[in-house]
């Protein structure tokens, strides 16, 4: 199988973090891939026809994407060892979601500022899906605590990615002010050696 993947894109570290904990490192090759939707010559288009990153090729079949895809494809590959069975699921599933949210809206206030020109620039845009991550880090912060501090799963990989990114993509602002338990949660959670491998490169 073959992972096109940035170092930087947070959904795809998503999935490299599953292959970390799940063990399959060495059934995929990792493919490096670039662009923006202004140019998307250098994306995996033939096998992700949004050009959009990951992607995953496949022997049995076409590619797959979406990072929640993948994810699920690969963790079923193994036996399920990070989707859980039962009522755990939805909200492992509905973690996810949100922290997918996240960098969606923290990918759109890096693209406003990097593909935008400058006299197009909204602030009220920007304000306004920085306003989207603050709900969203205030209600795991405040509903999901004892979720994370459970059993290794999806839900948990995916707010470290996301929690990850924004300060990867926006450390001047403090997401950490008000949500103490997350913080101190995500301070444990970031020495784990699949979160420690895939940190991306500064610049």
């Amino acid at each position: 199988m073959r992972l096109y993947s940035a170092e930087t894109s947070p959904y795809a570290r998503k999935v490299r973090m599953l292959l970390h904990e799940t063990g399959q490192l060495d059934d995929v090759e990792i493919v490096a891939a670039h662009g923006t939707p202004l140019d998307p010559q250098n994306m995996p288009l033939a096998q992700n026809p949004l050009g959009k990153l990951p992607a995953l090729e496949r022997g049995d079949g076409p590619a797959i994407y979406d990072s929640r895809v993948i994810c699920r494809y690969l963790d079923a590959r193994v036996g399920g060892r990070l989707y859980p069975q039962g009522n755990r699921l939805w909200d492992t599933l509905t973690l996810e979601a949100t922290a997918d949210g996240i960098l969606d809206a923290a990918i759109l206030m890096v693209y406003e500022v990097r593909v935008r020109p400058e006299d197009k620039r909204l602030p009220e845009w920007v304000d306004g899906q920085w306003a989207k991550i603050t709900r969203a880090v205030e209600a795991i912060n405040s509903r999901w605590m004892s979720h994370l501090n459970g059993p290794l799963d999806m839900g948990q990989v995916a707010v470290a990615c996301a929690l990850g990114y924004i300060d990867f993509r926006h450390a001047d602002r403090d997401w950490r002010n008000g949500n103490k338990a997350l913080a101190d949660w995500f301070m444990i959670f970031a020495k784990r050696e699949s979160f420690a491998a895939t940190v991306p490169p500064r610049g």
